[in-house]
């Protein structure tokens, strides 16, 4: 029987140790360094991806018409107390360059605007929302 336990303990020891590495992605993933994302460098590319999806896809949105004018501002605003990293941004790009002309077409709409997952960096907290775990009330009722 003890010769069952000498390989039984050493696999377990491997798979420990390799449990022990950080999660892809935890680090900056595959060795590269973490990197803020500029805002204008991604509003700029948003505003370029804009352009060639719009044109790509035939719509005619104000903001499509916007985005292809060099005349225009960027119109993508990400606030202060965000920050998102590079990696973010490009994630975002990539999903709007996959999106099919449909989805692209309800990214640009001029009356309600959809925003992909994957270009929601930092959501914003409702107002009056309390920075509490379960609220005011949870503050009020006591413990459960």
């Amino acid at each position: 029987m003890k010769r069952a336990a000498v390989p039984s303990t050493l696999v377990a020891l491997v798979l420990g140790l390799l449990c022990m590495a950080p999660t892809a992605g935890d680090v900056g993933g595959c060795g590269t360094e973490v990197k803020a994302l500029d805002p204008l460098a991604f509003a700029l590319a948003r505003k370029d991806m804009d352009c060639e999806r719009c044109t790509e896809c035939g719509i005619r949105t104000a903001r499509c018409q916007r985005a292809c004018d060099p005349a225009k501002d960027v119109e993508t605003i990400i606030p202060a107390t965000c920050q998102p990293l590079l990696h973010d941004g490009e994630v975002c790009i990539r999903r709007l360059n996959a999106a099919s002309c449909d989805a692209y077409a309800a990214y640009v709409d001029d009356l309600s605007p959809s925003t992909p997952s994957e270009c929601e960096f930092c959501k914003l907290a409702p107002e009056g929302a309390s920075a509490k775990l379960g609220g005011d009330a949870a503050a009020k009722d006591g413990p459960p």
